[in-house]
């Protein structure tokens, strides 16, 4: 099969017109770790690019496909198909002593048009909120990435309608909607999920030289939670009431005379049941995180540190002193530039948690490269 669509794909492109051609351009992402964690009570060990037990974010291998077509009058088409690979067993398990094939995932993929006006997409996209805080993450990709340390919840919405304002003296607003179709968050399908704005997310940006600032806010509809049966019955243990809702600010100063310094807090209201605890009810999460770096040559040398304070109604005593509670995470590490698509870097990193069999730390050296 993958044979067939790469000879497709070849004579597809020897036949197109050169001016076509131009348009499309192939682009990628490939990230190699050799990592080392201990987990309390749980795994010690080494694996390549995470695994089962190393604990952390997957490295997002990434390949795909964009391009445009000039409309006239100043607005273009604009596409991007860009498919999620697995290079090794990354936080899966059953695949590592078989060497079987791993699934290639969906990430960014969309159509849409841009022009003085701003731009609009439609498809699969990261939230306004993912994108507000993006680049202030030095560690992104790698064993201490803010989402597997500190917490961050970002998302990559399906069923997306985005828009995206010009540029105006470093201010941009970005807005999206998410259209439910019956979907939800994994629970099944839900027919009561049919709002063209179930979920949604706004964000302002501000981009300047060397300063940077963000604020977010995004709600993910009670009925993403809960298929239909659960829906329609209010009385239901499973039914959920209230929206998945977040904030986020973000201040960076970027780069400036080699120095970069950023800072991000988020906090999220009425977490998913289960998310933190089985037990846990209407729980608020307060996360915050500072980061630093100093670039000399083709070097960098960086660290962070970051905290979490867990925050709501427990239905169970039983689990009271497991769940609440503050946990704490800093990270070390030293990057260096083998080319201007090429890096290699080494790290290590450490959660302190109050939780029970959470706490761990680790240490991975890499290589990402860009095409």
């Amino acid at each position: 099969m993958n044979k067939k669509l790469l000879s497709m794909a070849v004579a597809a492109a020897m036949v197109a017109p050169t001016a076509a051609m131009a348009e499309a351009v192939l682009y990628g992402k490939l990230h190699m770790s050799i990592d080392w964690a201990d987990v309390e009570n749980g795994f010690e060990g080494w694996g390549v690019n995470g695994g089962a037990g190393v604990p952390g974010e997957g490295r997002a291998n990434r390949i795909g496909v964009k391009g445009s077509e000039d409309l006239g009058n100043g607005m273009k088409a604009i596409y991007q198909v860009e498919f999620g690979v697995k290079m090794t067993e990354e936080s899966t398990t059953g695949n590592a002593a078989s060497g079987s094939n791993d699934s290639i995932t969906m990430r960014n993929s969309f159509v849409g048009l841009t022009g003085g006006w701003g731009t609009f997409v439609v498809g699969r996209n990261d939230t306004p909120m993912k994108t507000s805080t993006g680049k202030l993450d030095l560690f992104a990709d790698t064993m201490a990435d803010y989402n597997g340390t500190v917490g961050f919840d970002d998302v990559r919405a399906d069923n997306a309608i985005a828009y995206v304002s010009p540029n105006l003296a470093g201010f941009q607003l970005a807005a999206a909607v998410h259209a439910g179709g019956a979907s939800t968050a994994g629970y099944g399908e839900n027919i009561n999920s049919d709002s063209l704005a179930e979920a949604y997310s706004v964000a302002g940006i501000y981009s300047n030289g060397p300063f940077y600032a963000s604020l977010a806010y995004e709600s993910l509809g009670s009925e993403l939670f809960m298929r239909t049966n659960v829906s329609n019955d209010k009385f239901s243990p499973s039914y959920v009431d209230d929206d998945y809702t977040k904030w986020r600010v973000g201040l960076g100063l970027m780069d400036w005379n080699g120095f970069t310094l950023t800072g991000i807090y988020e906090e999220q209201s009425n977490l998913p049941e289960g998310q933190i605890s089985p037990a846990t009810d209407n729980e608020k999460l307060k996360i915050w995180q500072v980061q630093a770096g100093y670039s000399f040559g083709n070097n960098m040398v960086k660290a962070m540190y970051g905290s979490g304070n867990r925050d709501g109604r427990i239905s169970d005593d039983r689990f009271r002193d497991a769940i609440e509670g503050d946990y704490y995470t800093w990270a070390i590490a030293f990057d260096h530039n083998l080319s201007k698509r090429t890096k290699a870097y080494v790290l290590y990193t450490q959660v302190d948690d109050d939780m029970s069999n959470t706490d761990w730390d680790g240490f991975s050296v890499g290589m990402i490269h860009n095409f």
